[in-house]
């Protein structure tokens, strides 16, 4: 969290953020990163919730706003609502003056997504997500979709898709890997797209650092804050990972030196 060796504008001691520069890793006391591609702490949030600041809101604000366009006054169904980039999804929705369905799976995780400002839950376990949204919304459907699970959440989401709908592939959680159907896309008329928010490292930094600002001021506001679920010493890495491969967890674990 703490700059080392000056450079590109930073000084011993400045509280930054970023990812570890690859192939090197981020579970340890010192982490090399990449000075082109570091971004200031936010002052309002302290260690353990900026270390996951970066990663889930410039995901989830590329996937809704630079993507989906997400108006206000739409619909935007969030899955695994109450996990990390789910739970930033939320806010993020929110911010934007969406009305939220967040779909989860349990009571427990239900509760935390209500927390988090989901205007509907929706607990996968017990009810029909494509229902509820249908019921809703009139019979319209949501306007955005934003799936970090795949599987047959991506395939009852083409079910529960407004006219001119976008549903933002974010990632496979579930392990499967879904193949579209396009012929449903096109009768239906929605889009389906696809991010990636670390090409726009090489593609557009301006962009990230542009994005940077606007989340450095929602959080300063009090829309946007991560969820820190667990905040765990290093010894308890292997525990923490198995966790949430797992399921078991909500928002972000984070791990202390």
């Amino acid at each position: 969290m703490q700059g080392g060796a000056g450079g590109a504008g930073w000084a011993p001691g400045d509280r930054v953020i970023g990812g570890a520069a690859v192939p090197s890793g981020a579970f340890a006391e010192y982490a090399l990163m990449d000075a082109a591609h570091i971004m200031p702490a936010p002052e309002v949030l302290d260690d353990a919730a900026a270390a996951p600041f970066h990663i889930i809101y410039q995901t989830g604000w590329f996937g809704l706003h630079r993507r989906a366009r997400l108006a206000a006054g739409e619909t935007l169904l969030v899955h695994a609502a109450a996990g990390g980039v789910g739970s930033g999804a939320i806010q993020l929705g929110k911010a934007a003056g969406a009305r939220v369905i967040g779909v989860v799976g349990g009571a427990a995780k239900a509760a935390v997504a209500r927390e988090l400002g989901a205007d509907v839950v929706v607990d996968r376990l017990s009810e029909d997500f494509v229902e509820v949204v249908k019921e809703v919304t009139g019979g319209r459907g949501a306007d955005v979709v934003y799936d970090p699970v795949g599987g047959e959440a991506f395939r009852k989401s083409t079910k529960c898709i407004a006219f001119e709908g976008r549903i933002v592939i974010v990632g496979f959680t579930s392990g499967e890997i879904p193949s579209a159907a396009l012929n449903h896309a096109l009768v239906k008329n929605y889009s389906i797209l696809g991010l990636h928010w670390g090409l726009y490292n090489q593609r557009d930094p301006q962009a990230i650092r542009d994005c940077h600002v606007e989340l450095t001021r929602l959080a300063a506001a009090g829309a946007i804050r991560p969820l820190v679920s667990e905040r765990l010493p290093l010894s308890d890495v292997p525990d923490g990972l198995r966790r949430l491969a797992g399921g078991a967890t909500t928002g972000r674990i984070v791990f202390l030196p």
